[in-house]
Order: structure tokens, then C-alpha cells, then sequence
């Protein structure tokens, strides 16, 4: 029990640097569709991360902070960006699947596996955008049309 605090830090701060670093690649990746997924990995993301930080409080632990400083900024190539994040999310999965496997607290775990498979979904998301695909999210209706134009890369414009 005493390992399951710092497992579930580590866990937290790993996770929130993936969501940092979407929410700048997020800014880049411009193509309608895969930024709507961006928006929608970054919202399931801050889920996770909610449920992490239950389970760290529940555990009388301190949540940490974020450090923004700590993330890469994204390249200003929308193809580079998506790119990384794919294979992030593999090393993400790739580094944390052997530390829950070997974990004792079968709650814990199962919560942890949860956000490695939806890692993997979003891995599959990055890898989808890379092959131009647009039906991310799910299908259009025919009748709705092709989209033209860009996602701006800031909210307000003054």
C-alpha cells in the first residue's frame, strides 16, 4: 500500500504532461476533424486525470501540479505533431502497462487500464488523422457536406 500513493503521483504527472502537450499540438492541428478529436481526447483525458486525483486523495496524498514548462512545445507542422502524439501514447502504454500489471491493488489497476485502453483509442485517433481519414469521430450524414476551412488556433480573436 505504501508504493500505491507514489505509483498513482507518477501515473498523474505522466498522464497530465499528455494532456499539456494535446492541448498545445491541439492549437496546431488545424484539419476540422482531427481537432475535434483532439478536443475530444483532452476531454477524456481531464476525466482520467479526475479520476487519478480521487483516488490520490482518497489516499491523503497531495495531486501535483502541473508544469508546462516540462512539455515539449509542438512543432508548427500539423503532420509532426499528430505523428508524436501517436507515438507517445504508444510509449505511454508501453511504460506504465508492466508498473499496473505488477500492482496489488486490483481497483487501482483496473482504473489505470482503463485510461491504457483509452490511450491505445487515442493512438489508433493519431494514426487514423495520419492517413487522412476524416471519420474520426463517426460519419457524416451524406447530406451534411464536405467541410472547407480551418480550426483557428486561438478562441478569440480581438
Amino acid at each position: 500500500m505504501t508504493d500505491l500513493l507514489p505509483l498513482l503521483q507518477d501515473f498523474y504527472r505522466d498522464k497530465l504532461a499528455a494532456v499539456l502537450r494535446h492541448t498545445d499540438g491541439a492549437r496546431v492541428v488545424s484539419q476540422y476533424d482531427a481537432n475535434n478529436t483532439y478536443q475530444y481526447i483532452i476531454n477524456r483525458e481531464d476525466t482520467q486525470l479526475s479520476w487519478v486525483a480521487q483516488a490520490i486523495i482518497e489516499l491523503n496524498g497531495d495531486v501535483p501540479s502541473p508544469d508546462p514548462s516540462a512539455v515539449e512545445r509542438a512543432s508548427t507542422d500539423m503532420h509532426a505533431v499528430i505523428e508524436r502524439d501517436a507515438r507517445e501514447a504508444q510509449a505511454f502504454v508501453d511504460r506504465w502497462r508492466p508498473r499496473i500489471d505488477g500492482m496489488a491493488n486490483a481497483r487501482h489497476a483496473r482504473m489505470l487500464n482503463v485510461i491504457l485502453g483509452e490511450t491505445l483509442e487515442q493512438k489508433r485517433f493519431f494514426e487514423q488523422a495520419l492517413a487522412g481519414r476524416r471519420d474520426l469521430l463517426g460519419r457524416r450524414t451524406e447530406d451534411a457536406g464536405e467541410l472547407v476551412g480551418k480550426v483557428l488556433a486561438t478562441r478569440w480573436i480581438e
